[in-house]
């Protein structure tokens, strides 16, 4: 590197290596494709488009390019393959842990304001980047798109790059990136209100689960913020929102919070029990949907023939043994209720591989009653559950 290693490459230092995230995201989402454009230079002009992430994650790929990609400008280029390898796996069974990277620790290394330009740019391009191509964990209302928790995601790095704006006294895009913010608040509580006129329960409860994640996302990129006056006008109207603060956005966001805790908080764990599983990450059809409606995901693992059988008996006893850790879920039991749909007459010999221990908590009675509930009754409890209360 010369004589002298540049500043913003020392700055970098500490924060995990490039080539390390790269196979991460080969670990977790080998199904991704590769982007046939593989380019090199500029992050920015790889980061446009729906499959910008794609493009950053083939041009770092290149050999030695993890390396010499950093070179220059280390924090810009840095940041970019973050948001790129969080957009690819954060709906992976084992996302690549760079939160606090794009939600603060990245942003806080730029010091002069002219250097926010580049950032921002970048984070107007992860806006854009497709869900629908790595999530199954989405919602679809019609006029308003597909909701999901990369939204979350995305707000919370809008709202670090507001923060930063704040600090180095850049108005414009401190206005900017507010816009963006208002924008994907304000759509995702009118989401919800169209949901709710069109009475389509189940996808209430599902976007009630996204809005929830979200809110949850913007306070912790608020965290990352000083404690300055202007700072926390700013936060006035977008902080706390699945809490105390229900007035902002008609009361929406305190309304999903409000409905995700009487329904589906037990849900809203991380999957741990999944994450040892590794044939599960050989396809994007095998990522989980939203719990607890894990009927048709459950079924799918059991008829998919790019699994066998031994597979589903490694899928089975992690459903298994997570449903007896994993108290007040139900999403575990409706997924094994799928499996059990799907596997008909082969489910014995499935069961006969699991280990002792989970054949023995599969034959418990809470399980094989839980089980045991048909989906069309599941789902009815469901929403009588939301009736109550709305």
């Amino acid at each position: 590197m010369g004589e002298a290693e540049p500043r913003s490459a020392r700055a970098i230092r500490g924060f995990v290596a490039p080539r390390t995230l790269l196979n991460e995201v080969q670990n977790t989402a080998p199904w991704l494709p590769a982007h046939g454009e593989v380019s090199s230079g500029d992050v920015r002009a790889m980061a446009g488009g729906g499959f910008g992430f794609l493009r950053i994650l083939a041009g770092f790929r290149q050999d030695g390019a993890a390396e010499q990609a950093l070179a220059n400008d280390r924090t810009l280029d840095y940041f970019g393959l973050c948001l790129a390898c969080h957009h690819a796996t954060v709906a992976t069974f084992v996302p690549t842990d760079v939160d606090t990277k794009i939600r603060g620790l990245l942003w806080r290394l730029i010091k002069d304001p002219a250097l926010l330009d580049p950032m921002v740019e970048l984070t107007e391009a992860f806006c854009s980047w497709d869900v629908a191509s790595v999530s199954r964990r989405t919602v679809e209302v019609a006029g308003l798109g597909l909701f999901a928790g990369h939204h979350g995601e995305r707000l919370s790095v809008l709202v670090a790059a507001l923060g930063r704006a704040i600090h180095l006294g850049r108005s414009d895009l401190a206005e900017r990136m507010r816009n963006h913010i208002n924008l994907e608040l304000a759509r995702e509580s009118n989401g919800l209100k169209a949901l709710l006129e069109a009475r389509s329960e189940l996808d209430v409860l599902r976007m009630a689960a996204v809005m929830t994640h979200n809110a949850g996302d913007v306070d912790q990129a608020i965290s990352f913020w000083p404690l300055s006056s202007a700072h926390t006008a700013a936060a006035l109207d977008i902080k706390r929102l699945a809490h105390e603060n229900t007035r902002p956005w008609d009361g929406g966001f305190a309304l999903a919070a409000r409905i995700y805790k009487a329904t589906l908080a037990p849900e809203g764990h991380r999957n741990y029990p999944l994450r040892p599983v590794r044939c599960l990450r050989q396809s994007f059809d095998f990522l989980i949907e939203t719990a607890p409606f894990l009927d048709d995901w459950g079924e799918r693992i059991a008829r998919d023939t790019r699994l066998e059988d031994g597979d589903r008996s490694e899928v089975l006893e992690a459903l298994v043994i997570g449903s007896r850790k994993l108290e007040g879920q139900r999403g575990y039991p409706r997924a094994i209720s799928g499996i059990l749909q799907g596997l008909g007459s082969r489910t014995e010999s499935v069961v006969a591989k699991m280990s002792a221990r989970a054949r023995s908590d599969f034959k418990s009675a809470d399980l094989r009653k839980a089980v045991a509930v048909a989906r069309v009754s599941f789902e009815s409890s469901m929403k009588s559950m939301l009736r109550r209360v709305l």
